[in-house]
């Protein structure tokens, strides 16, 4: 492999890890915090890439030049949280910390790129490593944010859908869930295009926080 191509992906892989790896930690933290100790028990209440790492999705894929990627599932069972707090809520809750993670970690990566800009532009200026990791890093992070709205099962999305789905939907639900595989798949290979339109929107108004903060 060429030295320049193993580096592009290395470049890649650690903001990935990285992101990941909070992904998992706050829905970890965030089922803890309801009462739910069962990713705490298992070791994934942590920010150890370690427990988290897939070795297909974190590593394998990335590295091939893949630009996708996933981490171990974190366990929940909502029998645990507690009793002031319903099921259904509890579940969004807890599936939506790993997206709204991957948006704070973008806004907060934003952030540092325009204070640099700002003051230490040499820090961050054409192709230097510390400019090409943050804006990897941002992109990164909204893709996965994004992506991981989609209420297509496993993802994060599907667990907020199914919390709010009627009763009468639910015999449907099952059975779209049990054929989520091959919609997540086809998704994958041919509906990437649709995220395109709100990764556009999210990227556009990081750039205008960069601007602001920045004094461009």
């Amino acid at each position: 492999m060429d030295q320049a191509v193993l580096l592009e992906r290395v470049m890649l892989l650690i903001p990935l890890i990285l992101s990941l790896t909070v992904h998992e930690f706050c829905h970890a933290w965030t089922a803890w915090r309801l009462g739910d100790d069962t990713a705490a028990r298992l070791g994934r209440l942590t920010l150890n890439p370690i427990p988290h790492i897939d070795p297909i999705g974190t590593l394998l894929l990335p590295l091939a030049g893949i630009p996708f990627g996933w981490a171990k599932p974190v366990p929940v069972d909502v029998r645990r949280i507690r009793r002031d707090v319903s099921m259904a809520k509890g579940s969004i809750l807890i599936s939506a910390a790993g997206p709204i993670s991957n948006l704070t970690l973008a806004v907060l990566a934003a952030i540092v790129y325009a204070l640099l800009i700002r003051f230490a532009p040499e820090t961050v200026g054409r192709g230097e490593a510390a400019g090409v990791l943050l804006a990897i890093f941002v992109q990164v992070n909204v893709a996965l944010a994004i992506f991981n709205l989609l209420p297509i099962p496993p993802l994060d999305g599907s667990h907020v859908a199914e919390a709010l789905m009627p009763y009468r939907l639910r015999g449907a639900w099952e059975t779209f869930a049990r054929l989520s595989p091959f919609v997540l798949l086809a998704f994958f290979f041919f509906g990437r295009g649709l995220l395109t339109g709100p990764r556009n929107f999210v990227m556009g108004l990081l750039n205008g926080l960069v601007q602001a903060i920045a004094g461009a």
